[in-house]
Parts: structure tokens; C-alpha cells; sequence
């Protein structure tokens, strides 16, 4: 039996986001959610150079959500796409949730034609985001951003 085994996993939309910044609150050290979530989802706040589609994904421990994650189609930083959002409950971290959430989502993007994804790291993401970005495979190339050259490898 994995840790995931226990979770359940699927797509998320607008009406899945209060409970995911609810999740959001349990990590007395991080900022608040993006309150622009749900606009997000319903496809009407464009993060820089962002273009449709968009898709999210939620991780739910006896119907609850434990984590979330999404990413859209861009031109940014001359990637094909980019995770927007990706957060686990300080709970549920180290067990395999995260990487779970990003295969779900490199999955989507191997479907949209999107191989190179970037993701920002901000000063007020958890401590352990930029070591899980590298321990995943992608590399920094600027300050705050990391990239996967092919999100694909994280499906193999």
C-alpha cells in the first residue's frame, strides 16, 4: 500500500474552490489561497501570457481536500505550459501527493501538445517546493522559475 492509495484524485472546478483554500489555511506559514482561484478555473483571470485551456485537479482524504493543483496552456518564459497553483496540506506532505497531483497534470499537458512547463517558485512558497521542483526533474533558470525541458519524463 503506497501513501496515495487512501486518496482519491480528480478534476476540479470553480465549485471545488473554497475547499481548497480551506486546505490552504491549514499551513499557519503560508499566505492566503489566490483569492482569483475560481476566475481562474471559470477562465476569466489570465495569469501573464496565459492562454486556454486551463484544468485543476483536487486530492481528497474522506471527501475533504488535502491538495490541489493547476496549470494552463502559455508563451511564457517560452514554455508551452505552466502550473499555476500546486499546494498539499502540511499533513499529507512527504507522501507522495504532490507528485501524484503533477503526473495528473503533465498528463494534460502531454495532451495539449505542452512538453516545456515552468512553474514560479515565490519567497512565500513552502520551504519545500523548490527542493521537490529539482527532486521531480526540473531545473531553475531564472530567479523564482523552474522548468521541465519534457513534462512527459515525469510519466515514465
Amino acid at each position: 500500500m503506497t501513501p496515495t492509495d487512501s486518496v482519491q484524485f480528480r478534476e476540479a472546478t470553480a465549485a471545488d474552490v473554497p475547499a481548497m483554500m480551506l486546505c490552504h489555511l491549514t499551513d499557519p506559514t503560508s499566505s492566503a489561497a489566490d483569492p482569483r482561484m475560481a476566475v481562474y478555473l471559470d477562465g476569466h483571470h489570465h495569469p501573464q501570457k496565459a492562454l486556454p485551456p486551463r484544468i485543476a485537479y483536487v486530492a481528497l482524504v474522506n471527501g475533504e481536500v488535502i491538495g490541489y493543483i493547476a496549470g494552463h496552456r502559455t508563451t511564457r518564459h517560452e514554455c508551452a505550459g505552466e502550473v499555476q497553483y500546486l499546494f498539499v496540506s502540511p499533513t499529507f506532505r512527504r507522501g507522495g501527493i504532490a507528485t501524484h497531483l503533477l503526473r495528473l497534470l503533465a498528463a494534460w499537458f502531454q495532451s495539449q501538445g505542452a512538453d516545456k512547463v515552468c512553474v514560479g517558485v515565490a519567497d512565500d512558497s513552502p520551504p519545500e517546493a523548490q527542493p521537490f521542483y529539482k527532486s521531480v526533474g526540473a531545473s531553475a533558470f531564472k530567479k523564482y522559475w523552474y522548468a521541465w525541458e519534457d513534462i512527459g519524463t515525469l510519466l515514465s
